[in-house]
C-alpha cells in the first residue's frame, strides 16, 4: 500500500488532498510507474485523467461501471487477481480500500505529514504488532512544502 496520512491519519477531504507535497508526488510517481495500481471508484474519479505509465484497476460496487482506461472489477481480491503478475501492485486509496488492503498488504510505504488535518477519510491505524518500521527518512518545512513529512516504510511481521 501506498498512502499520505497526516499524523491523526487524515487522507482527504471533499475528494481531495487537504496538503500539496511535491516531492511526495514525485516519490510516489517513483514507486508506481509501471504498476499495477489498485484504488476504489471514487479515488479514481478525482485523478483529471489515468496516470501515465501505470495499469489502472478500479474497485466499485456499481454492477454498470466501466472506463476505457481502466479495468473494473468488483472485490480487492479480483483486482489483486488481475494484477498477479506484477511484483509490486500498489493499493493507492480511498479509505476503504486501504481498510480492506491491511489484511493482505505485505508493505506500506506511508508518507506521515506532521499535522492534523480535518477530513473525512482517513488511513487505517497501523498495528505495530503486526508490522514492522523498517525506514524512515524525515523532510522538513521549506519554501515548496508547506508541512514537514517523513516517509515511512512498513512491512508486514
Amino acid at each position: 500500500m501506498i498512502a499520505a496520512a497526516a499524523e491523526n491519519n487524515a487522507l482527504g477531504k471533499d475528494q481531495d488532498l487537504v496538503w500539496h507535497l511535491p516531492d511526495d508526488f514525485k516519490r510516489f510517481k517513483r514507486l508506481t510507474t509501471g504498476h499495477h495500481i489498485i484504488m476504489g471508484r471514487k479515488t479514481f474519479e478525482t485523478f483529471p485523467k489515468p496516470l501515465p505509465n501505470r495499469t489502472h484497476i478500479v474497485i466499485t460496487r456499481k454492477d454498470n461501471y466501466l472506463h476505457k482506461d481502466a479495468t473494473v472489477v468488483s472485490s480487492l481480491e479480483k483486482g489483486l487477481e488481475f494484477a498477479r503478475k506484477d511484483e509490486q501492485p500498489f493499493i493507492i486509496g480511498g479509505g476503504e480500500i486501504y481498510e480492506l488492503g491491511m489484511d493482505v498488504a505485505d508493505k506500506i510505504e506511508l508518507t506521515r505529514v506532521h499535522g492534523t488535518f480535518e477530513a473525512d477519510t482517513f488511513f487505517p491505524e497501523i498495528d505495530e504488532e503486526k508490522w514492522k518500521l523498517i525506514a524512515e527518512d524525515f523532510h522538513p518545512k521549506d519554501e515548496k512544502h508547506d508541512y514537514a513529512f517523513t516517509y515511512l516504510t512498513y512491512v508486514r511481521k
